[in-house]
């Protein structure tokens, strides 16, 4: 073999060595993003695993991407009789979208800011729209986005440490991911109520506020989700069963009246009005240690986002959720660009 030909043959060693490195790298890169959320088939159910418990599971598009085919999947997989969703590192379900990267992507020109929202709200609305049982284990932080992932499925179930929150008005935004459909459907003025001063719910209250479907003490989520797990081609009523036999057994704070009871009157009553204006009136004249409490957390918060966050809701009480996330989506894009 000539020289020529000798280097030749290493140029091309080289060029398939420097090729199969790439490879490895692109795997190592796809399987790393993919960590980001379990997605597993377990007994009867598929289980999403939000796992990024450093980020408080905070939401990407790449985790975004991940769950919305395989929730396709096992919508249409006869061997699939529910769908479980939950966060890893028992400090939050899912905190939220993860804004940071989004604000840096729409500093930056890029079209994710864009794509994020588009496809979060895809997701929002298969979720709203599935035809299996889903079942939000809402353990810790649920904010925001994380709400989004679970309010509009058919079973949530909250613990002790679960904390609510949609604190949107107070970074410029409005509360997305449905907001504009479940919030007025509370009841009463609850839903404006918590929409204008992102008042955080905890615990049973989140349950009693009508956030989640049921309360379970965090101790039996393992016994729970493994039940669940258990069920022989179980119906929506033999989930509802297990469901409402751990809530029975919960004692946690069983006895403890909601935190808003003694102020429901006043909220269906200073809410009930069409304007913010009128809103911040009715406070002013109630003059009350709380009304006076909420008159200063809205005073902090962003005027536009909350002009924007009361006719959102106002328009919403009357439409679909899918109306109602595209309506969002439009809003999205105004407030980001």
């Amino acid at each position: 073999m000539g020289l020529p030909q000798m280097w030749r043959l290493v140029w091309r060693f080289n060029s398939f060595r420097r090729t199969d490195i790439i490879l490895q790298h692109l795997r190592m890169s796809k399987h790393t993003e993919a960590a980001e959320v379990l997605l597993e088939r377990k007994g009867c159910a598929g289980v999403i695993t939000l796992n990024r418990p450093k980020f408080l599971n905070a939401l990407n598009v790449s985790m975004i991407r991940h769950i919305y085919p395989q929730l396709k999947n096992w919508e249409q997989d006869p061997e699939t009789f529910l769908i479980i969703i939950k966060g890893a590192g028992g400090k939050a379900f899912c905190a939220g979208g993860d804004i940071r990267a989004i604000s840096e992507a729409g500093k930056a020109n890029q079209k994710i800011a864009q794509d994020f929202f588009r496809e979060e709200y895809m997701l929002n609305n298969a979720i709203g729209s599935c035809q299996k049982p889903y079942v939000a284990l809402i353990h810790g932080i649920t904010m925001g986005g994380g709400v989004g992932l679970s309010v509009h499925g058919q079973f949530r179930v909250a613990t002790e440490k679960s904390l609510f929150a949609m604190p949107e008005t107070a970074i410029g935004l409005f509360p997305d991911v449905g907001g504009g459909y479940f919030l007025p459907r509370l009841r009463g003025k609850l839903g404006y109520f918590l929409a204008l001063t992102g008042f955080r719910l905890k615990g049973r209250d989140v349950y009693a506020a009508g956030i989640a479907t049921h309360f379970v003490d965090s101790e039996k989520l393992g016994m729970l989700e493994e039940d669940l797990l258990a069920l022989k081609s179980p119906s929506k009523e033999n989930i509802a069963d297990v469901l409402d036999a751990y809530h029975a057994k919960s004692k946690i704070d069983q006895d403890k009246s909601f935190i808003l009871e003694e102020h429901m009157d006043k909220i269906n009553s200073w809410f009930s009005a069409n304007t913010l204006e009128k809103i911040i009136e009715n406070l002013q004249q109630d003059g009350s240690s709380f009304a006076l409490e909420q008159l200063k957390v809205i005073s902090k918060m962003s005027p536009t986002s909350l002009k924007i966050t009361l006719r959102q809701l106002i328009e919403g009480s009357s439409k679909t959720l899918q109306e109602v996330l595209t309506m969002e989506y439009r809003l999205s894009q105004a407030c980001m660009f």
